[in-house]
């Protein structure tokens, strides 16, 4: 039986140099692990044993509060078995805590340090409130991708510097193409699906890439990064359960180097410190 890799998903913070790893493997395991990017180390925050809905989350600009969606399936708890939380970064233990009930909607963003909003807001209970952040109840933007992953995560990367270029069908997938400039002619997309057919280790949402030189037209497939993003002046990436990064010069990635293996990483009962 072939094992499949941890897979990964990342939350830069936008005016701070922070970010949280989702990872996640076996499926119902998923830890949350805090990323200094000044230095390249890690801290191991929480595990759930549930699932975390990655393109539902953000972190705030300066990457103290983590706002996720989840869910254990325990139906009758006080949490509806699936809720929207906001916790402190890279922690899940809920400072404000709305129960949800079913995997429809849920998540959100940051309009700011201090101001959220919440994907299906009206869905959702109020089991507590202690974040000491302002919800906005009307919807900030002019576009709209709908209640589900693309809802969020669309909104959330073109707020970060992601312009799309494209989005259609594609063998029955809907394919949306999204790109960042890198340096000099070079550019980074990202093509994410929204598919009906789950994919082993992938899900009906997954993200491939590209490198693409805008001077002769030519794209590098890059087949196993799963995630992908621009880092001040390097490339950061998640491939086969690892973070990896590089630089980009005028024949392409070069320096590559790996910054951490989440792969060995097991389920452990971690306390929030606070």
């Amino acid at each position: 039986m072939r094992t499949v890799p941890a897979r990964l998903h990342v939350l830069l913070a936008r005016e701070a140099a922070t970010a949280v790893v989702i990872r996640r493997g076996p499926s119902r395991h998923v830890a949350v692990i805090g990323w200094d990017r000044a230095t390249d180390t890690f801290e191991i925050g929480q595990w759930l044993c549930g699932r975390i809905y990655e393109r539902r989350c953000d972190l705030s600009p300066d990457g103290v509060h983590l706002i996720y969606f989840a869910m254990n399936g325990r139906w009758r708890s006080r949490a509806k078995g699936s809720w929207t939380a906001i916790s402190r970064a890279p922690y899940l233990e809920a400072l404000t805590l709305l129960p949800k009930g079913d995997c429809w909607n849920g998540g959100g963003l940051f309009l700011s340090s201090r101001k959220y909003w919440v994907n299906g807001g009206a869905c959702h209970g109020t089991l507590q409130d202690e974040s000491r952040l302002t919800r906005v109840s009307d919807y900030p933007w002019s576009e709209s991708y709908g209640g589900e992953c693309p809802g969020v995560y669309y909104i959330r990367l073109q707020r970060d510097g992601w312009a799309m270029k494209s989005t259609g069908p594609e063998r029955g997938d809907q394919v949306t193409l999204f790109e960042k400039r890198l340096s000099g002619h070079w550019r980074l997309r990202k093509r994410a699906y929204a598919s009906v057919v789950r994919r082993q280790g992938r899900g009906c949402y997954f993200d491939e890439h590209q490198l693409w030189n805008a001077r002769t037209e030519a794209a590098t497939d890059l087949p196993d990064w799963e995630w992908a993003d621009v880092d001040g002046e390097r490339l950061v990436w998640a491939e086969r359960g690892r973070l990896f990064a590089g630089e980009i010069g005028a024949s392409g990635l070069a320096n590559t180097r790996q910054l951490y293996d989440f792969n060995p990483l097991c389920f452990e009962r971690l306390v929030a410190p606070y």
